[in-house]
């Protein structure tokens, strides 16, 4: 459960993880204080552990940097919701665990409160006390998700058995 903090579309790795910042890149927790800061510069000192970002299409385009989701992971937001996404971005993201929801935003404002029960694929908007039908996520999704992404499965299981 969580607080919604809204962007638009096209949100590019750059506006994730800006780029004048990157020789932080070896400091992801100190990074993780800009993240999203040229989309909003004042996102990181606002959200709490566990808030959400919603956006609409084409979330984490650009450049293939994996410290964009990373840093965003790292500086506590529970999902990412989103019309679409951008594929390497996904990609980085299923790598270190991060959830990513691809659903219509368009009926979820700034400062509503979620929660999300991604096993039987609900997004319950408890501000305006209606519900979005997302499509549940496999078994095998929500394990991954739990040791912490693909990456983090394979280091503790030596192969990509599931």
């Amino acid at each position: 459960m969580g607080k919604v903090f809204k962007f638009g579309d096209n949100i590019s790795t750059d506006h994730i993880a800006p780029g004048r910042l990157f020789h932080l890149r070896s400091d992801l927790k100190e990074f993780s204080k800009h993240v999203l800061e040229d989309a909003d510069p004042e996102f990181a000192s606002k959200m709490k552990e566990g808030d959400f970002v919603v956006a609409g299409n084409n979330f984490g385009l650009g450049s293939s940097r994996e410290h964009a989701p990373q840093i965003i992971k790292i500086a506590g937001v529970g999902a990412v919701l989103a019309k679409s996404f951008a594929r390497i971005f996904y990609r980085n993201s299923i790598n270190i665990g991060l959830l990513l929801i691809e659903c219509d935003t368009d009926k979820i404002n700034a400062g509503d409160e979620l929660d999300i029960d991604i096993k039987n694929g609900v997004v319950k908007n408890l501000t305006q006390n209606n519900e979005i039908k997302i499509q549940p996520l496999p078994e095998v999704m929500i394990k991954l998700l739990n040791e912490g992404g693909l990456i983090e499965h394979i280091k503790k299981h030596g192969d990509l058995e599931l």
